[in-house]
């Protein structure tokens, strides 16, 4: 039977770490399965016809909160074309509501929930070879007739070396798109929002392995590898031990992205820091609140304070690219707490501050307790939060278009410069001044339409003139030398 594993990815850049678990798994048994990946920006049509010309037998989709509806569409028409093609889906979008998810759609023929490996691998099995019984498989739905059932959830698996190597002959030379990669599963935290707080504990990969496979992946010259532990320096050793590797092993090129917790970074750890090559590591450190009371609220326990030196400190270096996180729509954080959280993390100056909206994700404990802290949202996907008892749809409106200009003004890093002069002349609050920047860039029309570079430019010397700011000619010499000539683009 001829196998198909397949997604949608966010971008094209990106790459389903997922799949190339399962095809390295099941591929000494199963020769005939084809992995082949697609994005959400192609046309579904174009994406039917493609594996409609491929005569697969057997379909896994991988399913995220990005890409659940074009699969449930692709699958529907895929099962009318062909009856008798077995539609199998799989990931954490399906893996909480598995039987109501068959039960709405009829054209799934199995839900493989948790983790996938093993119950993939033994579904194959027993659709190909009828050497397992459906009723035996843990950690599968599947149908019988008009019945749906669900069998008992899957053992996590505890020797993560067991599962082979996806990178041994999966990346091709000089690879341009992001390479995903894990050297531990889990996360030693709660956080109520996440998903990974549905399991207990955190399971490593083998130093020896992870060296093994972050050496392919230099000598490949990948663009990057963006590590998907959900706290990468969960255990000190083992990451400190993977970093003075790749250090050791520098390629000069290749950029290495990690999910950090920025108060679990110690001395030893500041100290190898201090000398890797600049570009070597990228650091993405989860703040999401500066508010005790929330931040107990959803079971996270964060030393901002320590966090906040950490933060400077690296800064200081000038070798890590830092990316900083906040959550908005978060249990007792109103709109005006939150400017002081903004502001908090805004004064850390790091590369890039990514304001993101709650989501309230199947199986998470955040989902359970919606009515506790009264949630509105979203019911289809992403399930983004549309309000709660602390925060009105209308005050989240006001932080998506602060968000529009943190992203265009900040983390573009075209503008530091007009930047740094507004906030030492006219602003003690950050917040303030994009909030201020939000109502003008709204007041006219500006969300309407897309922005050259040179519009950007334009539109903040109109918004610094409007404001009746002085220095103006000053301002101007700022922007040139940002890059812009702003002769004639100024209003009075």
């Amino acid at each position: 039977m001829k196998i198909l594993l397949t997604t949608l990815n966010a971008k094209y850049m990106h790459t389903a770490l997922s799949l190339q678990y399962l095809y390295s798994y099941c591929k000494d048994a199963f020769q005939n399965i084809v992995v082949q990946e697609y994005t959400i920006n192609q046309r579904l049509n174009y994406i039917l016809g493609e594996i409609y010309k491929g005569k697969y037998d057997i379909i896994g989709f991988s399913c995220y909160i990005w890409n659940i509806s074009q699969i449930l569409q692709l699958a529907r028409n895929l099962k009318k074309i062909n009856p008798h093609q077995i539609i199998v889906l799989g990931g954490p979008e399906v893996s909480f509501d598995s039987v109501e998810l068959m039960k709405e759609h009829p054209y799934i023929d199995y839900i493989v929930f948790g983790e996938g490996e093993e119950t993939f691998r033994e579904l194959l099995d027993c659709l190909i070879n009828e050497k397992t019984e459906l009723a035996q498989i843990k950690g599968i739905a599947y149908r019988d007739g008009e019945e749906i059932h669900q069998n008992e959830a899957r053992e996590l698996i505890k020797n993560l070396d067991t599962i082979p190597s996806p990178f041994e002959d999966r990346i091709q030379q000089n690879e341009k798109k992001i390479i995903y990669y894990e050297s531990s599963r889990g996360c030693p935290y709660n956080c109520s929002y996440c998903i990974s707080s549905t399991i207990k504990g955190v399971r490593f990969f083998s130093l020896d392995r992870v060296k093994k496979d972050l050496n392919i992946l230099i000598e490949k010259c990948v663009r990057q590898v963006k590590f998907v532990d959900r706290t990468f320096n969960a255990n000190k050793e083992h990451s400190l031990e993977i970093m003075k590797y790749l250090a050791e092993k520098d390629n000069g090129y290749t950029n290495f992205h990690f999910e950090m917790t920025g108060d679990r970074i110690d001395e030893e750890m500041l100290e190898f820091l201090s000398s890797v090559r600049e570009g070597l590591f990228q650091f993405e450190i989860g703040v999401q609140t500066t508010y005790d009371k929330c931040a107990a609220s959803i079971n996270r326990n964060v030393d901002f304070c320590k966090l906040s030196r950490t933060v400077k400190t690296i800064s200081g270096f000038k070798n890590i690219h830092l990316h900083l996180d906040l959550i908005a729509g978060l249990p007792h954080e109103g709109f005006k707490r939150f400017r002081d959280s903004f502001d908090d993390v805004y004064r850390l100056k790091p590369q890039k501050l990514q304001l993101g909206f709650l989501k309230l994700l199947k199986g998470s404990k955040i989902r359970k307790e919606k009515d506790k802290y009264g949630y509105i949202f979203q019911e289809e996907p992403p399930y983004e939060v549309l309000g709660n008892d602390a925060i009105r749809y209308e005050e989240l409106l006001k932080l998506k278009g602060i968000e529009e200009m943190l992203e265009k003004y900040y983390n573009s890093g075209d503008f530091q410069n007009a930047l740094e002069y507004i906030f030492a002349h006219f602003y003690k609050s950050p917040f303030e001044f994009y909030q201020d920047l939000a109502e003008f860039w709204e007041s006219h029309g500006y969300h309407h339409i897309s922005h050259s570079r040179d519009a950007l430019y334009k539109n903040l010397l109109d918004f610094y003139l409007q404001k009746n700011f002085k220095g103006r000619e000053i301002f101007e010499e700022i922007l040139k030398l940002e890059g812009i000539e702003i002769i004639g683009l100024g209003t009075n």
